[in-house]
């Protein structure tokens, strides 16, 4: 069984792991959907709670968020692309 806080040679299992094209993108978006719903959920009780707003004003914030948030995080994407789609290392050595 492998012990996976172990380093295996010169790269760390996470280190391995952010190089996989697939799963890199789903942690960036993991922490990004992280930050930008808690900054949802904030405002969306505080719409709730006030006495001014209606009660269909957080449903429609809601709505909102979703389809902003697709296209806040197509624009990062576009923007900064070599964060998202990472060449994965060559072995140097030649050994795989």
């Amino acid at each position: 069984m492998h012990d996976m806080s172990q380093e295996s040679g010169t790269n760390s299992w996470m280190a391995q792991a952010t190089e996989n094209p697939i799963l890199r993108g789903f942690l960036i978006f993991a922490a990004f959907r992280a930050v930008y719903g808690m900054g949802i959920l904030v405002v969306t009780y505080f719409l709730a709670t006030s006495g001014e707003a209606p009660w269909w004003t957080s449903i429609i914030f809601l709505g909102f968020s979703m389809v902003f948030s697709r296209v806040l995080f197509r624009a990062l994407k576009r923007r900064w692309p070599n964060v998202f789609h990472k060449e994965p290392r060559t072995n140097l050595e030649g050994n795989e």
